[in-house]
């Protein structure tokens, strides 16, 4: 029932984003590239990671229908801030100098970790009133659980 439904979703257009694909198996990439070779496929796949493309050189089939390989460049602290306003509106108006000392100190380049920030943050704001988005609270949220 799951393979069909996936298989249904993969035909109309769109993108499957998977991330951490270097900790996918063998078998279950054999499975992704099945899925790819089905007629009527209209979706693009995209596997994100660290070390995916060791694990993807390891299965030849998905391998050899690999398009395109891209490395990307960490973001840079000139963009953050513009781009965790872009994530979620809790970040508006954050200062960038604040934003760029939490990714330096307690977030370290790693967007999961922004995200669970982000996260607390907008739970914060929805039980009080003007939440101030700064070093002391980006510090704070860090270091608690990944769910408000």
């Amino acid at each position: 029932m799951a393979d069909r439904a996936l298989g249904e979703a993969l035909r109309r257009p769109g993108v499957l984003f998977l991330d951490d694909a270097q900790r996918l198996s063998p078998p279950l990439l054999d499975y992704l590239r099945l899925l790819w070779d089905e007629p009527g496929t209209a979706a693009a796949l995209l596997l994100f990671g660290a070390g995916a493309e060791r694990v993807i050189a390891r299965a030849p089939a998905l391998r050899s229908r690999v398009l395109t390989w891209h490395q990307v460049p960490g973001l840079g602290q000139e963009r953050l801030a513009e781009t965790l306003a872009m994530f979620h509106d809790v970040w508006e108006g954050a200062d960038p100098v604040d934003v760029g000392w939490a990714d330096a100190t307690v977030a370290r380049g790693n967007f999961r970790t922004w995200a669970r920030i982000t996260s607390h943050v907008y739970a914060l704001s929805k039980r009080c009133r003007d939440v101030r988005v700064d070093r002391v609270l980006m510090q704070a949220c860090a270091r608690l659980g990944p769910y408000p």
